[in-house]
């Protein structure tokens, strides 16, 4: 049976839609909303989660939808101190941003060093291949601009990641973006396979499924081999992410806080409330109610877990995390897949395999596996202390 999380261990907010570029493989609906999330909506979610018995001892906020720095820095230093005023003493909170980098001023770097948030800076690789997709409202590319942010965040010395977007074209060049990473200074990699979503239908996914998988077996290990013979990246989430996961106790939980109620709270600006895969905020579909439960304003935590949009996808999701459980040989690894994924490419949360199982755990997976008798035993033990924030999903 599909557990009902007591723990909300991540809380997903979205301070505005709206962003300043528009990247060819965004999937997001309401890039153009300049709407933003009010101190009264955030008052009100943490509210709602420090006075319900759901609040867990360890909560990462992800400020993410848009663009989260359109928004000025004074606007973070209101939120947070307000947060921080609403904290219980026995929670822990821990602020994260994914941003483009493109807005980033010192002014930022302070308020980032002050409140010890992590952040995640998406740079697709060289600039061929960056300025490829990521591109300005009118069309130019970003990728001076990211970079600016990159080299101002070093010179700060605050460390960082970097989530580089995989397209048709850069699958096939593995050795480019290792030597780009290098001579940038960039340590901490995560890669996302572009996807079909919303909106947008990717170039890649319109091939089969087992042929992206081998280019994307073909890209990681050979990225994974360039890394091991030349110093310089200390994290590959997609390896380093995903060995203790398969080098663990057996009675170790398998955790997949998206398919656990409640686990993932997704806020939007308006105070809107969703849970499981947070891809899922903004989407639309009759059966689930636009797959929101409930709103900040009007609800508490138990209503929203109650509620019959609630009810419709935990009965769904569960039913395919059983599905998962029977028949996939990698459940204990991921714990049941991403909803979302399930519902973009299979048509149901009630389904398994899908393309993004296939290149997120069952790809990296079965390459560990393969070098498991020449892995250095202290590399699982490093990649056990060495985890980011980012969110193995689909957060660019």
């Amino acid at each position: 049976m599909l557990r009902t999380s007591t723990h909300i261990r991540t809380i997903v907010l979205q301070p505005t839609p709206f962003c300043n570029i528009r990247c060819r493989y965004c999937y997001l609906p309401s890039r153009d909303d300049t709407s933003r999330m009010s101190l009264q909506t955030i008052g009100a979610t943490f509210r709602r989660v420090f006075e319900s018995p759901y609040a867990g001892e360890q909560i990462t906020v992800i400020w993410h939808a848009g663009e989260p720095m359109v928004l000025p820095v004074s606007y973070y230093e209101a939120a947070f101190e307000l947060i921080e005023s609403l904290r219980p003493a026995e929670v822990m909170i821990r602020h994260s941003f994914q941003t483009n980098g493109t807005l980033l001023t010192r002014e930022w770097c302070e308020l980032i060093r002050k409140w010890g948030v992590s952040i995640g800076v998406s740079v697709d690789g060289p600039q061929q291949l960056h300025d490829a997709n990521r591109v300005t409202r009118s069309g130019k590319g970003t990728f001076d601009l990211a970079m600016r942010g990159i080299r101002l965040l070093q010179s700060e010395d605050i460390p960082f990641h970097v989530i580089s977007v995989l397209s048709n074209a850069s699958l096939e060049k593995p050795e480019e973006l290792h030597a780009f990473y290098l001579e940038a200074g960039i340590v901490d990699v995560c890669f996302n396979v572009e996807e079909s979503e919303g909106d947008h239908v990717s170039e890649l996914m319109q091939q089969e499924r087992a042929q992206v998988g081998e280019r994307f077996h073909h890209f990681l290990q050979r990225f994974w081999k360039l890394s091991r013979q030349a110093p310089g990246i200390n994290f590959i989430r997609e390896i380093d992410g995903l060995i203790p996961r398969i080098f663990r106790p057996a009675e170790a939980d398998t955790g997949n806080d998206q398919v656990e109620p409640l686990a993932m709270l997704n806020v939007d600006c308006k105070g809107n409330v969703g849970s499981f895969s947070p891809e899922l905020l903004g989407y639309r579909n009759e059966r689930y109610n636009d797959f929101l439960i409930g709103n900040v304003h009007r609800h508490s935590l138990k209503q929203m877990l109650h509620s019959t949009a609630m009810k419709a996808m935990v009965d769904d999701i569960q039913a395919g995390v059983e599905a998962c459980r029977q028949e996939c040989g990698y459940f204990s690894i991921c714990g049941g897949g991403a909803p979302v994924n399930k519902l973009s490419e299979n048509g149901t949360f009630a389904s398994t395999q899908t393309s993004f199982c296939n290149l997120v755990q069952i790809t990296p997976a079965d390459l560990i596996l393969s070098a498991f008798e020449h892995l250095d035993p202290t590399a699982v033990i490093a990649a056990q202390h060495n985890q980011t924030t980012a969110y193995a999903g689909h957060y660019r």
